[in-house]
């Protein structure tokens, strides 16, 4: 259930990012409407994903054993120091995975 709200979240963000902002067609926004629609992504992540990472059993769990809050740390430590998504999204999947299968 959580990955269709997911990925129908995503389809309607990229919906609305395409039709609002793609430059071939005629509709056109003032730039704080542009700026105010940039941070829908961002805020749509943090609603879904931070009950996720912060109450992983339905509790407040900020332990060191709670992978999904050491996989998401791992992340932003990653992303801060390399820059590079893809390289960021593979080593905290790879904590995040390895956590989960050690505990």
């Amino acid at each position: 259930m959580i990955w269709v709200v997911i990925m129908g979240m995503g389809a309607i963000v990229f919906f609305n990012r395409y039709v609002f902002l793609e430059p071939r067609l005629p509709l056109r926004l003032g730039k704080h409407t542009r700026d105010f629609l940039g941070f829908a992504v961002p805020g749509m992540l943090t609603a879904i994903c931070g009950p996720l990472i912060f109450m992983p059993g339905q509790q407040l769990d900020l332990s060191l054993f709670n992978p999904y809050l050491v996989g998401s740390l791992c992340a932003i430590i990653c992303m801060l120091c390399t820059r590079r998504v893809l390289t960021s999204v593979v080593l905290s999947m790879g904590v995040f995975y390895l956590l989960r299968w050690l505990g």
